[in-house]
């Protein structure tokens, strides 16, 4: 039990706690759906692994979005985790590529660009066959520093290099902004 523990404990956002209360439903569970989930962490570790050209998770090698020529192939977004491609992708609005970063730069918790996909990115960019990069990493002080990093890095390849905007949300009310978000939306305000 103490093995299952730390095992759990192991995964992001599960304390000792939450390990405990898992480790605990697992072993009252019937013995059926153990072995369920067993054998879906065992097969997802087999049959999934990164895309050779932008890191995203995928089954096929290259992702559906590297390997779709009907996208834009000379604009890529580059975002943080690959969960955030869905993100993009249900506004409609973007039909180029992507690059997964697999996290942010942040000191405090000893990573730094080193422990990122970002030589993959600088061969791609360096390849001559990108137009425009969009940096789409999350407004926190990590995403902004992750921004910046790429920005001094690639900028000198002559490449275009593009922040997204961020403020106020739509359908929110500016009285509960925070200083941070409020600052940014004066910042990236625009004309009419």
């Amino acid at each position: 039990m103490a093995r299952l523990i730390d095992e759990l404990k192991k995964l992001p956002g599960i304390g000792s706690k939450s390990a405990q209360r898992l480790a605990f439903h697992i072993l009252r569970s019937p013995d059926e759906d153990a072995t369920l989930l067993a054998d879906a962490i065992r097969e997802v570790k087999e049959s999934l692994h990164l895309c050779s050209i932008c890191s995203n998770i995928t089954d096929v090698d290259p992702c559906v979005y590297c390997a779709n020529e009907s996208r834009n192939h000379r604009i890529i977004c580059v975002v943080e985790e690959p969960t955030n491609i869905a993100s993009v992708e249900k506004t409609r609005a973007f039909n180029g590529v992507y690059h997964v970063l697999h996290g942010a730069i942040s000191p405090l918790h000893g990573v730094g660009p080193e422990h990122l996909r970002i030589s993959g990115l600088t061969k791609r960019v360096e390849g001559g066959e990108v137009d425009e990069l969009i940096i789409a990493t999350n407004p926190t002080v990590e995403g902004e520093a992750t921004a910046h990093y790429l920005t001094r890095l690639l900028k000198r390849s002559g490449v275009k290099v593009t922040r997204i905007a961020t403020g106020i949300p739509a359908g929110s009310d500016i009285e509960y902004a925070d200083e941070v978000t409020m600052s940014k939306a004066m910042e990236g305000r625009r004309e009419l």
